[in-house]
């Protein structure tokens, strides 16, 4: 099977693309392409996975720079390929042939260009990185490479949708004592259970943070299991693991 690579019209001057689990090696609760190698999933089946996304890329796969992500608002520039993968949750660069990736599975990939300026970002932003400040924290580092907020397109893949991220009361707290008007991401669930956006506020984050264009792909990681891995639909399946998908931008 092929890959299936999702792209949107507004970063299609680069090679980009937010992979979903179509084309892998993987099987089992991994089935397809996963290119976590912090799972559980063999770690030559995954090799071959993320091979198969830098050929995508026409890149070898050392050229795929990753990150040991912590949810964390954390940044790093790069500008060659990296001899470890730095514990941070966002990457930048101006450098020409260098794939900037993040790995999710419910949380939002986000991918940014400043297309006049020639720097590109991916964010990975769930829950606690997106209220700490990552997505800022990017466009922050991308100005620092000479880009222009008002000139960036930030693009946020698939994700857990609100009808399917439900959260309990003491989730929302966190998010009031940042903004009371953050409950407008929030809708009612069973009994005192809460529904969160969580594409909605990233795109909220995105736009009050002045970037040029923000948009969600409206596609929902946990709604879709032949597309997507989704953490939250193993939880609840009592499924050992999880895959995680990738996302990538390169110059």
């Amino acid at each position: 099977m092929t890959l299936e690579i999702l792209t949107s019209e507004h970063l299609s001057k680069l090679r980009h693309g937010f992979f979903t689990r179509r084309g892998g090696a993987s099987s089992g609760v991994f089935a397809g392409l996963n290119c976590g190698p912090g799972s559980s999933d063999q770690r030559d089946i995954v090799a071959i996975n993320r091979e198969r996304v830098a050929d995508a890329l026409h890149l070898t796969p050392e050229a795929l720079i990753g990150l040991h992500q912590i949810h964390s608002a954390d940044v790093v520039s790069v500008t060659a390929p990296l001899p470890h993968q730095p514990r941070a949750d966002a990457l930048v660069t101006a450098t020409p042939g260098l794939a900037l990736t993040v790995l999710t599975a419910d949380c939002q990939p986000v991918l940014f260009a400043d297309h006049a300026a020639q720097v590109i970002g991916a964010a990975h932003a769930g829950w606690r990185g997106t209220l700490d400040g990552v997505l800022e924290a990017t466009l922050d580092a991308m100005e620092v490479l000479g880009a222009d907020r008002a000139n960036t397109v930030a693009i946020i893949g698939p994700a857990i949708s609100q009808s399917a991220y439900e959260v309990g009361p003491e989730f929302l707290d966190d998010f009031m004592i940042d903004d009371p008007e953050n409950v407008r991401f929030f809708a009612n669930g069973e009994g005192d259970r809460l529904l969160f956006d969580l594409p909605g506020y990233g795109l909220h984050r995105l736009r009050q943070a002045g970037v040029g264009h923000a948009e969600w792909m409206r596609l929902c990681t946990y709604r879709d299991p032949n597309r997507f891995f989704s953490y939250r639909r193993a939880t609840h399946a009592k499924e050992a693991d999880y895959g995680r998908l990738i996302s990538a931008i390169r110059l």
